[in-house]
């Protein structure tokens, strides 16, 4: 099979959704990040990884390839940080994401929302991941 495409997302186009949407640290939310991100962290698995290179260019890696890239919940916060790396890189120009070992991503894994599953942390998780829209 072939690998997955890579997605493209303007660095200036990533922080605007994020102003509009509030992000996580924003008191538009009803939830505390704080204690979301402390009980996300007690799934382990995978990582993202960031690379930012000097053409202003970052990459994006979605790292869990025993579960074809389903993110965990450390992968969830780690993408929060990586997020807010971004936003403060004034060199960056653009991103490009991918999953790791040719696949994109599978999804959530399951075992860590049947555990965790409420509605503060679909808030949280939601707007991790609003910015890819």
């Amino acid at each position: 099979s072939q690998p997955a495409a890579p997605v493209l997302f303007s660095l200036a186009h990533c922080t605007q959704l994020l102003q509009n949407s509030g992000w996580v640290y924003s008191s538009r939310h009803d939830f505390n990040p704080d204690e979301i991100r402390e009980k996300l962290l007690a799934f382990p698995g995978g990582s993202i990884d960031l690379y930012k290179q000097d053409s202003g260019i970052a990459l994006l890696t979605v790292n869990n390839p025993s579960r074809m890239n389903a993110f965990s919940g450390s992968m969830m916060v780690d993408l929060e940080t990586k997020v807010a790396e971004l936003e403060k890189w004034a060199d960056g120009k653009g991103l490009i994401v991918h999953g790791a070992a040719g696949t994109f991503c599978s999804g959530s894994d399951l075992n860590a929302v049947r555990a965790i599953a409420n509605p503060q942390v679909k808030k949280y998780t939601k707007s991790c991941l609003h910015f890819f829209l």
